[in-house]
């Protein structure tokens, strides 16, 4: 590639790894060599030359949860403008999963580990702590960082929904989830310390399942919460979809929201604030979070490892009609 650009190797691999160390004019002769001959860098012969390739692996549990995707932009627009390139795994919420994942990048020298904070093995906690790399946890603040964070407290966010709630005066309240991962078993928790605060805790209050989130199953837990005989005025989900779907279900009981029920969401997803009633929900700093995560990971490559190193988002309650009611 070199040869048939006219220039040295050095040179050439320069504008391979450091193309902003090289004048645009070069930078286009070389381009263009390259497009004629189809000339494809060895990434695997690169990583062995510098100790580490130009990917920074991503690990999320889902490419299909809203959640994920929002972070996913984040990530790619943050990266855009960096020599490094992205490549995902999928555990689709397997910790086996990801501690194989975890091995197969770690392989591959990544420049550096991006991670969803999951509820990860012994090993895959290890193989962090000893990746030769910067990593970086996203969506929640986990109390042992294996080294840099950035997320938000979803205990913190779902006990201020209850507070929310309990401040409109409703009092039976109920706590409906699916997807019983790390992160809605820490909302779970703040909502118990919420009621308890209150001493309105009722473990019968609570509906779960571990089945995938979905809009049906919004439906059918508020359905099973209100076949308990509990005189529930009120429901809070883990997520906007559990939220939407418990709200059909209120529209087809012919309850209305919010006078004879309140109803809370969690990630203020666009399509929340659109359902009439408008729903109440927490905003989360999604892809936010994808963005700075890929900004320290960078800088710390580059040996700026940035001073702050856990850094908190914060929520903020959005209050809609779904929980305006008149205060008794």
């Amino acid at each position: 590639m070199a040869r048939a650009a006219g220039v040295s190797p050095i040179t050439a691999s320069r504008v391979l790894r450091k193309p902003d160390m090289v004048s645009p004019a070069l930078r286009d002769r070389i381009n263009r060599a390259i497009a004629e001959i189809g000339y494809v860098p060895n990434t695997a012969a690169q990583a062995l030359a510098s100790s580490h390739s130009n990917v920074i692996g991503v690990i999320i549990p889902s490419v299909t949860n809203s959640v994920f995707i929002d972070v996913l932009r984040g990530i790619y627009d943050a990266i855009e403008a960096t020599p490094f390139q992205a490549q995902f795994g999928n555990t689709n919420y397997s910790a086996i999963k990801e501690e194989d994942l975890l091995r197969l990048f770690l392989g591959q020298r990544p420049a550096a580990l991006l991670v969803t904070c999951f509820e990860q093995t012994g090993e895959a906690h290890r193989l962090l702590q000893a990746a030769d790399c910067p990593v970086v946890q996203i969506m929640d603040m986990p109390a042992d960082p294996v080294d840099m964070v950035v997320g938000f407290d979803h205990r913190a966010a779902a006990a201020t929904v209850t507070r929310h709630l309990i401040a409109r005066s409703y009092r039976r309240i109920g706590f409906i989830a699916a997807q019983m991962d790390t992160r809605t078993r820490k909302r779970l928790d703040g909502y118990s310390e919420a009621m308890r605060e209150a001493g309105l805790f009722d473990e019968r209050l609570i509906a779960t399942t571990h089945k995938t989130s979905a809009v049906t199953l919004g439906g059918q837990l508020l359905s099973e919460l209100l076949s308990r005989g509990l005189e529930v005025d009120a429901a809070q989900a883990n997520n906007d979809d559990i939220a939407l779907g418990a709200l059909f279900e209120c529209q087809r009981r012919r309850m209305r929201v919010p006078e004879d029920f309140g109803l809370a969401g969690f990630n203020d997803f666009e399509v929340i604030g659109l359902a009439v009633p408008a729903v109440t929900s927490v905003r989360t700093y999604r892809y936010e979070m994808g963005r700075k995560a890929v900004e320290m990971l960078v800088a710390a490559i580059a040996g700026n490892r940035p001073r702050d190193t856990v850094v908190d988002m914060g929520f903020e309650l959005i209050e809609r009609d779904s929980t305006r009611r008149a205060l008794a």
